[in-house]
């Protein structure tokens, strides 16, 4: 026997069900904050209520469950619940998320009080928290080379053979570029690397560095299809190992090389006719991108091409979407995601390429692309999640559901942007001349 508030006897079940109607009498106030579409159906693991034809059903797994979920208040505990699996999603994962987007704020302020008593009594009760084992605890000097190096393994050395359960053929991690909503993932990726490939005016014998270049796939691109000399970097050992292997069984040991190397290490590599860096920019940090891009202009030869392909956030005001849940440590997604990630808007990324002495070519927003990208990701990764979770483990798979899934909304929505920059290197002479058409449409 346990006593209870009162100080009478009462058996484990009469506090199990107690609890559990306290945790109804929470989602209670909190379903009329959902769309009033009724999309979307909130309940209790084994009530078995479901709301007839809605899209999604989110499954909250018990009282302890909805404790943590509720007390301490908190900006990343969905995100936790949802790693923990406190909290289950049935049927359309994106409306789910697009539900709690979407929450009905006045409704909440007005339960708030009742919502936050319920939860802090479920809490007295609960049990302790499982532990999410994959946390980013970083160390040093924010942007150090050694923090940047921890930073990029954290996301990067999951596992190549994670990556290639829901990635194209190619492990192309980047946005890719579809000629309409129905053409396939590796049709898609190909055409981004052939688009890039042309915007540098890639051709035989031309030296081409990737900076941030990942498995390798520009490298092989540009080596195989354009006749480049291509140079790739990484700070993944993970996939430098990869690549390499890669670079061997395509027999490119001639045209093609892959090394792990800080962007800020370039000066004993040589001169390049053109730079790339695709997907790697979101990692460098606003306080680091003039470093960034002076580092990318003094590898380039006078005249030669820069593309700086990166996520960038429409966000005005300055404030980062990779950081604006906590400032200082990126909330969620700095915990669980890309630690330190940090996106500028690409006025920002503009202005510093060209006070670093960069002529400006062309911008190209590729947004719509992203989203697309990010649906095929999602849908590919949860066709192979029993192939992910064996590879990477459960933790991993609902992490990368989870923030692919919102990034996707994000895009769709406009308050993420990707963008492929295109900057000169100007020559002796002057600026360059350009044509009046760009030169890589077809």
């Amino acid at each position: 026997m346990t006593p209870d508030e009162d100080g009478r006897g009462a058996s484990a079940d009469d506090l199990q069900r107690r609890r559990a109607a306290t945790a109804r009498e929470a989602l209670a106030l909190i379903r009329p904050a959902l769309p009033a579409d009724r999309s979307v159906d909130l309940r209790l693991a084994g009530d078995g209520r479901a709301e007839p034809g809605a899209r999604a059903h989110v499954v909250v797994g018990g009282p302890d469950a909805l404790a943590r979920l509720l007390w301490p208040i908190s900006a990343d505990a969905f995100g936790e619940a949802c790693l923990r699996g406190d909290i289950e999603i049935e049927g359309d994962f994106g409306a789910a998320i697009d539900a709690g987007r979407a929450l009905d704020a006045k409704v909440l302020a007005g339960a708030a009080p009742r919502i936050a008593r319920l939860g802090l009594e479920l809490r007295r009760g609960a049990g302790s928290a499982p532990v999410l084992e994959r946390r980013a605890r970083l160390t040093g000097r924010r942007h150090s080379r050694a923090r940047d190096m921890a930073a990029i393994r954290f996301h990067y050395d999951v596992g190549n053979e994670f990556y290639a359960t829901w990635l194209d053929s190619r492990l192309v991690y980047s946005c890719a570029y579809f000629e309409t909503p129905d053409t396939s993932l590796d049709a898609a990726q190909e055409a981004k690397l052939d688009l890039v490939c042309r915007k540098l005016r890639l051709g035989p014998g031309t030296r081409l560095l990737d900076i941030g270049c990942g498995w390798g796939s520009l490298v092989f691109h540009a080596a195989e299809r354009y006749g480049a000399e291509a140079t790739g970097i990484t700070l993944s050992a993970a996939q430098a190992d990869w690549a390499a292997k890669q670079i061997r069984q395509r027999q490119l040991e001639a045209r093609a090389v892959v090394a792990v190397r800080d962007y800020r290490d370039l000066r004993r590599m040589g001169s390049f006719d053109a730079v790339a860096s695709v997907g790697m920019f979101e990692h460098v940090g606003r306080d680091r991108l003039e470093a960034y891009f002076r580092s990318a202009f003094a590898a380039l030869r006078p005249g030669g091409l820069f593309l700086n392909h990166g996520i960038a956030t429409t966000d005005t005001r300055g404030r980062s979407w990779l950081r604006r849940v906590r400032p200082g440590d990126g909330g969620f997604l700095g915990h669980y995601v890309f630690p330190d990630g940090e996106l500028v808007t690409v006025e920002v990324a503009i202005a510093v390429a060209r006070r670093c002495g960069f002529e400006l070519v062309d911008v190209q927003s590729l947004r719509p692309h992203y989203a697309l990208t990010l649906a095929a990701w999602v849908e590919r990764l949860e066709s192979h999640a029993d192939a992910a979770r064996a590879l990477a483990g459960e933790e991993v798979f609902r992490t990368w559901r989870l923030y692919m899934t919102a990034a996707r909304r994000g895009f769709e929505e406009g308050s993420l942007d990707v963008a492929q920059i295109l900057l000169a290197r100007p020559s002796p002479a002057g600026p360059a001349v350009l044509p009046l058409r760009p030169w890589w449409t077809k």
